[in-house]
């Protein structure tokens, strides 16, 4: 007799159906604790034309999707699923003395102290 294996997926904020393409790629499993700062797309994302820079850097799984913009396709924004963000800066622009990395060109994310999240999304046990 053969054993299945289920593969359960972390759960997150958004519904998947809700997630577009494109989507970071990487690690499923629930973040092990909670973060002390999460990512958060601000109004300066410009989506970078389809293809965001900041999405590829991402290390978890449908934590950065693509949100078209309905009253202007093909144009749209990046979110970010504030219970999927394991907070570890990798879609960021800025590094140490601002030098500059590979996440966003247009600093149009900001870490945010994950206090000030659960004010707007409720609190979160992980």
């Amino acid at each position: 007799m053969a054993t299945e294996q289920v593969v359960t997926k972390a759960p997150g904020m958004v519904p998947d159906e809700q997630k577009f393409e494109p989507r970071s790629k990487g690690i499923s499993t629930a973040r092990k604790k909670k973060p002390k700062e999460l990512a958060v797309i601000t109004e300066c994302c410009t989506g970078c034309a389809g293809s965001p820079a900041c999405v590829e850097y991402c290390p978890v799984e449908d934590c950065m999707f693509w949100v078209p913009d309905e009253d202007n396709p093909p144009f749209g924004r990046i979110q970010i699923d504030p219970l999927q963000c394991i907070g570890c800066k990798k879609c960021l622009s800025k590094g140490p003395d601002g030098s500059f990395l590979d996440g966003c060109p247009w600093d149009a994310i900001v870490m945010v102290d994950i206090a000030e999240v659960e004010k707007e999304v409720g609190p979160m046990s992980y």
